[in-house]
């Protein structure tokens, strides 16, 4: 998150996100712990008085300027610097902190990096979080929302799990492509903002639900199965993928209002999963878009209470740690939510002039949605790709909207 602001008191701002900081892990205060076992090996979240707690770095770019880094072709290459566990697996949450801030100053403003440990939260409460240490440095007494912290409500269960790193961890660099594992180089890789208008968004939108199935009873297609389908296809289109070749569409879905009993929105935990649909590039391109959307929309819709408790079930009975390549093979995988207000989080000084992922959850496929900085319905669309698949699709006139 960067912030555009005068950096004359830098310190002053400094400490007061620290003061604010301290009020609200009094809340959340699982962030301030560390992984741990019991004496099962299950895994569990321990805290006391005596742990180092969250970890606060204080840095400087002052050849940086905020404009250098809204760039949304090269600004995205400039964030690594600015967020702290680069390339930290969230195993080692064991013996490094769940939560790590660095706080940079540029030239003319704050960059604020964060890098949370994805085992203990998920987007949801990131932004949860997130609003409610603006919220007290903006001068509340104390949050809007507490967080709900009774995780065993959702699922009540203890799995002991093998603590061997993933064979993608970035000392173990494999590439995959349809199924066919070998050790390699991995192909560069490249990342890219691609911005959507309110206009761009209304347009996809009523290209897909154009023509509905005869007789259908399904709802038409959202904001997100529209803009997904749009997605998906052009990507295939780049990486000129033979037809016979599978690609997989994934959501990392939230899980509050599927299980059952529901969760409240402020369940403070991760409760995502992974949902599936998978078909032929050929047969993906050949068809109209809203073959695409329907895919993604009955995948999605199928994804209820008793398909949680199945997957649950399934992974309990054989715990693994999850690898990129679990995402499916040429994977188009979409994270983060348009719904998030990231723009909101206002800690005294205005909103953030932009809000990017960190560099830890990126692959091959793997897609970030963000809301447009103005409040309007536009959506931020950043996408990791093969180099050469992203220059193919820097220059699709149909993706771009330009046709």
């Amino acid at each position: 998150m960067v912030y555009k602001l005068g950096t004359e008191n830098f310190e002053e701002t400094v400490e007061k996100l620290k003061d604010g900081l301290a009020l609200v892990l009094e809340d959340f205060y699982q962030l301030a712990g560390k992984l741990g076992k019991d004496e099962e090996g299950v895994f569990k979240v321990e805290y006391d008085d005596d742990m180092d707690g969250v970890e606060v770095i204080v840095a400087e770019a002052q050849g940086i300027e905020v404009a250098n880094l809204t760039d949304h072709q090269e600004g995205i290459n400039k964030f690594q610097d600015l967020i702290p566990c680069n390339k930290i697996l969230n195993l080692e949450g064991l013996h490094r902190p769940l939560l790590a801030v660095q706080l940079t100053k540029l030239k003319d403003g704050l960059a604020m990096g964060l890098a949370f440990n994805h085992a203990v939260l998920d987007g949801t409460s990131t932004w949860h979080f997130m609003t409610s240490w603006a919220q007290l440095c903006s001068g509340a007494t104390s949050i809007s929302v507490p967080p709900f912290l009774e995780r065993t409500k959702a699922r009540d269960t203890r799995v002991k799990l093998n603590l061997s790193k993933p064979s993608d961890a970035p000392e173990h660099a494999k590439s995959e492509t349809n199924g066919d594992v070998s050790a390699s180089v991995d192909p560069p890789m490249r990342d890219r903002v691609f911005k959507f208008s309110e206009s761009a968004i209304d347009q996809i939108k009523s290209k897909v639900n154009a023509n509905p199935p005869e007789g259908s009873n399904t709802p038409s297609f959202s904001t997100f199965q529209s803009l997904s389908a749009h997605v998906w296809l052009a990507v295939t289109r780049a990486r000129q993928l033979k037809p016979e070749e599978y690609t997989v569409y994934t959501v990392f879905a939230d899980c509050r209002k599927r299980v059952d009993p529901p969760m409240p929105e402020s369940y403070f935990g991760n409760l995502i999963q992974a949902i599936f649909t998978v078909t032929a590039a050929g047969l993906l391109l050949s068809n109209p878009i809203e073959f695409a959307a329907g895919m993604i929309q009955q995948a999605i819709v199928n994804h209820d209470a008793k398909a949680i408790d199945e997957r649950n079930k399934e992974w309990e009975s054989s715990p693994k740690i999850f690898e990129y390549k679990d995402a499916g093979v040429n994977c188009v995988a979409v994270g983060s939510s348009p719904r998030f207000k990231v723009y909101d989080v206002d800690f005294g000084w205005g909103k953030p002039e932009i809000v990017r992922s960190g560099l830890n959850n990126r692959f091959d496929g793997m897609v970030y949605l963000y809301p447009e900085k103005n409040g309007g319905r536009g959506i931020d669309v950043e996408i990791s790709l093969e180099a050469n698949a992203m220059e193919r699709l820097e220059k699709d006139k149909e993706f771009l909207m330009e046709a």
